[in-house]
């Protein structure tokens, strides 16, 4: 996908001018990739809203690192929706809150085989779990697909 001309873009480049402070949005942006990934294994741990953040710091500092995360062929796609504002599709949002129950239930309960021990962990991993069922229900545009396409 090539990022588009158009000026009212959410594609559009908004590079700091400072050689500095790029770097340091490059730094941040890697960081939220790493944290991201780590997502994808480590029930509770949100993904895609690290990814989206990563791309706000690519946008603001490297535009071939920002081309790179939206063309991804695994998640690129719903960056690219989220960041224009078409938000998710709802079988991806059923399946997203599913998967967060079942993992975050199973990192609670104490007889399960991958609960954690403290009890502060499990209220740590429950609140995340519950501020990212809110926010993919309740904040993220559910995606309208158009069958005659």
């Amino acid at each position: 996908m090539k990022i588009p001309k158009n000026e009212s873009s959410v594609h559009k480049m908004k590079k700091s001018n400072y050689l500095f402070v790029r770097i340091l949005w490059i730094i941040l942006g890697c960081l939220f990739v790493f944290i991201g990934t780590v997502g994808i294994f480590v029930p509770g741990l949100p993904t895609t809203i690290f990814l989206i953040i990563a791309a706000a710091c690519f946008i603001r500092s490297s535009e071939k690192l920002y081309k790179w995360l939206i063309n991804n062929k695994y998640f690129g796609k719903y960056i690219r929706d989220y960041r224009e504002g078409k938000g998710m599709p709802k079988r991806g949002k059923i399946t997203a809150v599913t998967a967060m129950i079942i993992f975050i239930s199973l990192a609670t309960v104490p007889f399960s085989p991958i609960s954690v021990g403290p009890i502060l962990i499990k209220i740590i991993i429950i609140l995340t779990g519950v501020i990212g069922f809110w926010y993919i229900v309740f904040r993220v545009p559910t995606l309208k697909i158009n069958l005659n396409d």
